[in-house]
């Protein structure tokens, strides 16, 4: 399969429309969007019918060109509702490494410096390795209860406590930044070195979030959650609406702008939506903590278990979010089903 190579250029936010920080600006479709196709699709992913071919939509919201021109929720959820991130909480990680590279606290590429891994081949291991899922460190991505299963004994077992330090003690099996494994273990590392630079434990941690991004996207129903060590969870762990998922999806769609200001590096989109190795599963191919499409949207996600979906298309000036309850066998029909969505919005 031939890397994507489309990387549609990123738009500035509109001059006449308020930024989402205190509501987002509600508008409807445009006029040449297929508004009939998008409510036959929003009825059909949130109708009796849903249960069978989608499985559970809890909710679904939709920014295109700064506006908020689609939402629903199902019986069980709302606006209000903070839903788990699970793996989409990677991406925010992503975000956090932005800010310290930007404050210099970090290096992309130079070696960790982690003292587990000093005297041996791990050593060589750098941030863009984790970042990339490129480590070479042994981890088994499964969440089967009757199979071997890294990360379910690093969240609810053995490792709970201290998830870095689980995936920290795995054995390498391949030079760094020659194979991929996708691991939540690895994300697990990224943000406990995160939470090294930034000092203060779980107290600091949060602080630097309200600081630096959920109090400046006004996401203020984000709660990241933590183990005993004081590291955030990233890689699973972080409830927000559906509305403040859209938020950082935003941020990303806009290059790292927030009102007028480069929260972000400049270019950190770009570092997160560059193609790093074959696609790790159909239709997708891995970026830097977030997924890109292997298609001819250009788009880029931010994708967790079970359905959950933040969907940033810059051909389209549009994010998607989607999060729900649906098991692997039927994640394909999930994603045809926000394609079509994607497709009722035009070009810009």
């Amino acid at each position: 399969m031939q890397q994507p190579t489309r990387r549609p250029p990123l738009r500035l936010h509109p001059e006449d429309i308020s930024w989402p920080t205190k509501a987002w600006p509600v508008g409807a479709p445009p006029a040449a969007a297929n508004s009939a196709g998008l409510q036959e699709l929003i009825d059909q992913g949130f109708g009796p019918q849903s249960a069978a071919e989608l499985s559970l939509n809890f909710g679904l919201a939709i920014s295109y060109q700064g506006k908020l021109v689609a939402e629903h929720y199902g019986e069980t959820a709302d606006d209000q509702e903070s839903l788990i991130s699970w793996s989409m909480g990677k991406s925010f990680v992503h975000a956090i490494v932005g800010f310290l590279v930007a404050d210099g606290a970090l290096q992309l590429d130079s070696p960790t410096g982690l003292p587990d891994w000093a005297e041996d081949a791990r050593s060589q291991i750098t941030l863009q390795h984790l970042l990339e899922m490129c480590s070479g460190l042994e981890f088994v991505e499964d969440y089967l209860n009757d199979q071997v299963s890294d990360v379910i004994e690093m969240l609810f077992g053995q490792g709970k406590d201290d998830v870095a330090a689980f995936a920290r003690a795995k054995p390498l099996v391949h030079k760094p930044g020659t194979v991929h494994n996708y691991s939540s273990g690895t994300t697990n590392i990224v943000s406990a070195i995160c939470g090294q630079a930034i000092n203060g434990g779980e107290a600091g941690m949060r602080r630097f979030l309200d600081q630096r991004l959920f109090g400046p996207l006004g996401m203020t129903s984000a709660d990241p959650r933590f183990d005993q060590s004081g590291t955030f969870i990233g890689s699973s762990f972080l409830y927000a609406t559906a509305q403040d998922f859209l938020r950082f999806g935003y941020l990303y769609l806009r290059d790292g702008i927030w009102e007028g200001k480069q929260l972000l590096p400049h270019g950190w989109t770009d570092h997160a939506r560059t193609p790093v190795d074959p696609a790790v599963e159909e239709a997708y191919w891995y970026g830097a903590h977030w997924w890109i499409h292997d298609d001819d949207l250009g788009a880029f996600s931010a994708n967790g278990y079970e359905g959950q979906y933040i969907v940033v298309v810059p051909d389209r000036d549009l994010v998607l979010v989607r999060l729900g309850k649906t098991p692997a066998e039927r994640a394909d029909p999930v994603r045809s089903w926000l394609r079509e969505i994607i497709e009722c919005f035009p070009l810009v």
